[in-house]
């Protein structure tokens, strides 16, 4: 495993993340995928084993189960100074809003409950997970930096957003003297390139670490046509936000797998080493071994330059698609701007 630092942090990284969506209980979220406890402390222990030392969960993932599966492996098998702990909050429910509960009181309840959901005193990366048009960016900032400064959180990272909001958050930090965020994780993949507009080229001149979700377009780029498993049959978010480009995606992934055949490596390795070229560490999600050891070895594949232009050749631009699609700028009304239909992130 490689390791860098984080963007302007002082937290050093393995070069892969290991998401943790993928854990929790089946019952209590809106995944029929997600991995029992059981399951996910052998993922998580074979991922310490290969040298991952970053963990991204949310306080959203399965109603908080997905943190307290991270937090009791992590205490059985890491010491907690040597991993790197994400987790994340998302907005203020309408109940909140009518309740006048402030962005700060909605935050210091969210990192609380998260805390206790890990059973850790502190996070290394706190999350705001989507930009809130209902919230005064003032509060989500001041919020964030009295967590910071009370030491329930090292740094904070912000996912989901333009490269605009971004600037406009660590801009009015930077004038009131509150912590800046310090990464990005945003929806970047082979088939998915629209972070490469302004948010990549923002992110580089800022120092700021791209840590993207998605990296394998929810198994479809680690799987040659016909393959299928039982996330690409069931998570229909992820239908959401591939199936309307297939079309177009089909001749990268064709060109993946040529590719993976000409080096002797998996899919897997060849989509997830084409985007360490790009960002600082992928976020890469995990429900079997296979998965976080394909992602592991893909930290030593090379990609000489014209392997590269192959891949990225066939891309055409895509629509925003998935939560992005609903970050706009104006109050949604009857609903959170992160609702998806009937789903949360």
């Amino acid at each position: 495993m490689n390791y860098t630092k984080l963007g302007n942090s002082d937290l050093m990284v393995s070069r892969i993340c290991m998401g943790c969506m993928g854990f929790g209980d089946a019952k209590r979220g809106q995944h029929t995928w997600t991995i029992d406890e059981e399951h996910a402390r052998e993922i998580m222990k074979r991922g310490l084993e290969l040298g991952v030392n970053f963990f991204d969960t949310a306080l959203a993932y399965q109603s908080g189960t997905s943190e307290e599966y991270v937090g009791r492996a992590l205490r059985d098998y890491a010491k907690r100074e040597e991993v790197v702990v994400a987790t994340k909050f998302l907005p203020r429910t309408p109940e909140d809003l009518e309740a006048g509960i402030s962005g700060q009181q909605h935050i210091e309840r969210m990192m609380d409950q998260s805390l206790k959901n890990l059973g850790m005193d502190y996070v290394d990366l706190y999350i705001y997970h989507i930009w809130d048009y209902q919230t005064p960016l003032y509060e989500i900032m001041d919020g964030l930096n009295r967590m910071v400064k009370a030491g329930k959180t090292r740094y904070i990272g912000i996912s989901n957003c333009f490269a605009w909001q971004l600037e406009k958050a660590n801009g009015l930090a930077d004038k009131e003297g509150f912590a800046k965020f310090v990464s990005v994780q945003g929806h970047y993949n082979l088939i998915f390139r629209e972070e490469e507009r302004e948010m990549v080229p923002c992110c580089r001149e800022e120092n700021i670490a791209l840590t993207p979700y998605s990296a394998l377009a929810g198994g479809r780029l680690s799987k040659y046509h016909g393959e299928s498993s039982k996330r690409l049959i069931e998570d229909s978010y992820a239908r959401l936000k591939y199936d309307t480009a297939k079309v177009e995606d089909d001749e990268i992934i064709e060109r993946v797998w040529q590719l993976a055949q000409r080096k002797g490596v998996t899919m897997t390795e060849v989509a997830l080493a084409w985007l360490l070229t790009k960002v600082t560490a992928p976020v890469v999600g995990a429900t079997k071994f296979h998965h976080i050891e394909g992602a592991a070895n893909a930290v030593n594949v090379s990609l000489s330059g014209e392997e590269v232009a192959y891949l990225e050749e066939p891309y055409v631009p895509h629509k925003l698609v998935g939560v992005m699609a609903q970050n706009t700028p104006s109050p949604r009304k009857e609903k959170p701007v992160w609702s998806i239909g009937d789903q949360e992130i």
